[in-house]
């Protein structure tokens, strides 16, 4: 079995948590699956869950190197050096992170409102970065994007290997 969820925004990406907080049963009324990497609490989009153990190892596994991409909001302008250094891999405190492909993108025509909504000032623009990954540490996209002096407000997987979100709502799940 192998479905597609787009998990919202403070949610974990698990199903159980002893300390109250939503977790993905709260919301998918499935049992024997298991997430293919995951998505921090902050972060919101696609979680591939399947109960197929191999290829579950095939999605995470950064051997394997499946790419995902994430749509991060970040504060600042985007600017062609800040890419470029995404792009040439960003050292990180646990060592460098791999070339990214990155780059300047539109906010998304689709994308639906965040609760709480993001924090804007007045006096600081700020922009989207499309950034695909063949790699997967932890809070690496939004750390790769502080590294060059953007950081990141909202941050959306959009799509892992050749699945993506299209016509997921927050919340919402199908089956693949």
């Amino acid at each position: 079995m192998l479905i597609l969820l787009n998990k919202p925004h403070d949610m974990l990406c698990q199903f159980t948590d002893g300390a109250g907080r939503r977790t993905l049963a709260d919301i998918l009324p499935v049992t024997g699956v298991y997430p293919a990497g995951r998505l921090d609490r902050d972060s919101e989009g696609l979680v591939v869950l399947t109960d197929d153990g191999r290829l579950q190892a095939r999605i995470a596994d950064p051997r394997h190197t499946l790419e995902k991409v994430y749509l991060a909001q970040v504060e600042g302008v985007v600017c062609e050096a800040a890419l470029a250094r995404l792009r040439a891999g960003v050292m990180l405190n646990d060592g460098p992170a791999l070339p990214a492909r990155a780059r300047a993108v539109a906010e998304p025509e689709w994308l639906w409102p965040r609760d709480p909504p993001i924090r804007r000032r007045k006096s600081v623009p700020d922009g989207w970065v499309e950034i695909g990954l063949r790699e997967g540490r932890n809070r690496q996209v939004r750390r790769m994007c502080a590294g060059v002096g953007l950081p990141c407000l909202r941050l959306i997987r959009w799509r892992v290997g050749d699945w993506t979100l299209a016509g997921l709502a927050p919340g919402a799940w199908r089956q693949a």
